[in-house]
């Protein structure tokens, strides 16, 4: 939300030198141009990459904006490896890495991306990149103009943009969160059950697979166990038969050899058996 405050900050980072200093193409010195400029696409999600090509267009694009801006065409670097990840944090995002590492180098003279989101959904990745590009002399591009994180009212402004991308994310998630939560009260949610369940015709209706081949497998599973004792002699068990283990998808069963995820020999619990407790749950006994 932009409060009355945030609007009075923005008029006074906007007309305090008499002009609109995101705008302002003069902070492009020579000395930027001899260094590359770094155009950074993300989009948060495999889905988004799919189904919003618009912007992915709308970012690809800003490659055209920085030879516009006085950069020679082998000096435009794109960094798109993280077509398909959250922003909400570091983890998995090579690409930002990567940008960071060429900023802390001195190799950067201007990052671009087509918002704040774009680069960081967090205030501590966003705060880093800008002390950075304040330390190495580099500017930062978005769809509204440029900044010098050296500049205070610019570094006033990129600070604003980045608390405001984090609490839209907050807020983005709160109200999906709250819609989830109210379908699950009225029990219309579903989601993926464990495999051996199926939905009902009725709300929060949960029943047991109606193939017997599912069934029967899973309760081979809690036979054994009882006799074996660890889940690793029930998969040893499986692998010695020859047999499969079926593996629940939307709309259909796949049957494949099934796996166990720890590697201690004494284990009593893997994902072969956690993925079946609902069964003991739903009827008090094993099966």
């Amino acid at each position: 939300m932009i409060t009355p405050t945030l609007l009075l900050l923005l008029s006074l980072i906007t007309h305090s030198q008499g002009v609109i200093t995101m705008n302002d193409l003069s902070k492009i010195k020579p000395t930027h141009l001899q260094r590359n400029a770094f155009v950074y696409i993300r989009q948060s999600s495999p889905s988004q990459v799919e189904n919003n090509r618009e912007s992915t267009a709308r970012q690809y694009a800003l490659v055209d904006r920085a030879t516009q801006l006085g950069w020679a065409h082998d000096r435009v670097i794109l960094i798109d490896e993280d077509l398909g990840l959250s922003g909400a944090s570091l983890a998995g995002r090579s690409g930002f890495v990567r940008l960071i590492s060429e900023v802390s180098l001195g190799h950067a003279g201007l990052v671009m991306g087509l918002e704040v989101s774009r680069l960081a959904r967090n205030n501590a990745d966003w705060y880093r990149l800008i002390e950075l590009c304040g330390f190495t002399d580099t500017l930062i591009g978005d769809n509204d103009g440029l900044y010098h994180p050296g500049s205070f009212n610019d570094r006033l402004l990129l600070g604003l943009k980045g608390t405001m991308s984090e609490a839209e994310l907050h807020v983005l998630r709160a109200r999906l969160e709250g819609g989830i939560r109210n379908k699950a009260a009225r029990g219309e949610l579903r989601r993926g059950l464990p495999v051996g369940f199926v939905w009902g015709e009725h709300d929060g209706e949960v029943l047991f697979h109606p193939d017997e081949a599912v069934l029967g497998a899973i309760r081979a599973v809690f036979d054994r166990f009882r006799e074996f004792g660890t889940a690793r002699k029930v998969w040893l068990w499986f692998r010695s038969e020859g047999l499969r283990f079926p593996s629940q998808r939307p709309s259909e069963i796949l049957w494949a050899a099934p796996h166990i995820l720890s590697d201690s020999p004494n284990t009593r619990q893997s994902y072969l058996c956690r993925s079946l407790c609902l069964w003991q749950n739903k009827t008090g006994a094993i099966y």
